[in-house]
């Protein structure tokens, strides 16, 4: 263990913020700058009022001047402030004058950290709550390079004084975190809320790095996120790496598949591309302003009540490799998931689907929890002209093709699913392939664990090779047996 928590006993119950601060400032060998715009110096004063912060604080600053800023940083090619550049900025040129400046041969056992913020608390017209970026670079050993948590953030209370002191609270169990739990990085990401609540503020991004998080899959902690009530939509770009939601998704065109995708298969190419292909030909719509993304609920990632983290490795990780965004929600609803988009724009929003999920659409049972039942959450779900591209189903029993036309939905909803067909709501793909409609992920599934020839077919070009390469999915090869 490092010699910075040296004969440093743990609370035994949840500390107080008070606590935090105080065991950080009476570690002799814990030593950095605070630097934060836009919402005051919120964290850096709670150190100051527990006492004992002139061993801990080096420097304390609010370059709150744009032209000051700049000086000192740098200006952004964007002109932005409230941005992940601008975070990382600001954490690595205050660590650089903290090298510069302290003398390490005086100082050999001081582990050196810059804690930043730069944040925009909610409006005068409280139209926007506010965002901003938090984060920490540190070290854990004097000998050691530097580690960084870095995070978004979102308000969610309607008074800048709150917001403010939401952030000082924040900002105190990131440094206490970062030193006390960085062994553990799933409990240090629920320590991030200790004396806060969810409708307070919401973490929806994530990234850690640095020489104690070399073995931390920045994804999985993404899925913590959303698992533990941090955020309710997390991303990953066609890297893999975990993207700002609104980043990807700001005044764009949203084209959005939900599915499994446990594998994706022929069938979700085929939506994928035909969807597409229609959403170009309408007005205002290209290529340049368009994203598509590949929505998984958590609620598909679960087995026997907890979440497979493998699992939903293997299905993002195949899904960006096909060049696409990944979003994992904890939406059950589709009204919700268009709820979500529209914070980001006001553009046009489509889903892709088939003929099953539109008439589960349809089913009651979904909105109970709502007043107004399923006419609320279809006055949220098309509100915003939305329209769903309708993928057909073969009926092997009666050996037709289900679509639009000739679905069944409960006799109860019928005249309300003939409103939105007759007011070009729904609108069906006739271009697809019919020699794939009985393709299902869980048939493929069913072949890889067995072992049986031809599923690789049903899978678009190289998810089969990563499948066997990396042996997703229970995929063994054939001349293993398995037990």
């Amino acid at each position: 263990m490092s010699s910075i928590l040296k004969g440093d006993k743990p609370f035994e119950t949840t500390p107080s913020i008070r606590d935090k601060t105080l065991r950080i400032n009476l570690n002799e060998n814990i030593y950095g700058t605070f630097a934060e715009i836009g919402a005051g110096q919120e964290t850096v004063r709670n150190f100051f009022r527990a006492g004992g912060a002139s061993g801990t604080i080096a420097k304390a600053m609010s370059a709150y001047d744009k032209d000051f800023s700049d000086a000192i940083y740098g200006a952004e090619p964007d002109g932005r402030y409230v941005t992940e550049n601008r975070l990382k900025r600001m954490l690595r040129h205050e660590i650089m004058l903290m090298e510069q400046r302290i003398t390490r041969k005086n100082q050999p056992n001081k582990v050196f950290f810059s804690y930043a913020n730069t944040v925009a608390t909610i409006d005068f017209a409280k139209k926007n709550k506010g965002h901003g970026w938090v984060g920490i670079r540190f070290q854990i050993d004097p000998d050691e390079e530097y580690n960084e948590i870095v995070l978004h953030i979102r308000f969610h209370e309607n008074d800048a004084k709150l917001q403010q002191e939401t952030l000082g609270i924040l900002g105190v169990n990131l440094i206490y975190g970062a030193f006390y739990k960085y062994q553990e990085p799933k409990k240090l990401l629920r320590y991030l809320y200790d004396h806060l609540d969810f409708d307070q503020i919401e973490i929806d991004m994530i990234n850690f790095s640095g020489p104690q998080f070399e073995d931390v899959d920045n994804r999985l902690m993404s899925l913590q996120l959303v698992k533990n009530g941090m955020t309710e939509a997390v991303m990953f770009a066609p890297d893999g790496n975990n993207v700002l939601p609104a980043s990807v998704l700001y005044k764009k065109n949203i084209l959005a598949l939900r599915g499994s995708f446990r594998p994706i298969t022929m069938v979700n190419k085929d939506i994928y591309e035909n969807s597409y292909q229609m959403f170009l030909q309408e007005r205002d719509v290209s290529e340049e302003n368009t994203k598509v993304i590949f929505e998984i609920t958590l609620s598909n990632l679960k087995a026997e009540g907890e979440i497979d983290e493998r699992d939903f490795m293997d299905r993002a990780e195949l899904v960006c490799s096909m060049g696409h965004n990944v979003m994992i929600s904890n939406y059950q609803e589709y009204y919700k998931v268009v709820e979500y988009f529209s914070r980001f724009t006001k553009s046009k929003i489509r889903l892709g689907m088939g003929v099953n999920n539109l008439v589960e659409i349809f089913d009651e049972k979904y909105y109970r929890n709502l007043s107004g039942g399923i006419l609320e959450a279809f006055g949220k779900l098309f509100f915003k002209d939305l329209k769903v591209y309708l993928y057909p189903m073969h009926d092997t029993s009666l050996d037709i093709i289900i679509n639009s036309e000739n679905l069944k939905v409960h006799p109860r909803m019928k005249e309300l699913y003939k409103f939105f067909k007759t007011n070009g709501r729904v609108v069906d793909i006739k271009n697809y392939n019919p020699n794939i409609l009985d393709i299902f992920s869980r048939k493929v599934l069913q072949m890889i664990y067995d072992n049986e020839e031809g599923w690789e077919e049903m899978l678009p070009e190289g998810i089969s090779d990563i499948i066997k390469e990396k042996n997703l999915f229970d995929y063994t090869p054939k001349e293993t047996t398995k037990t």
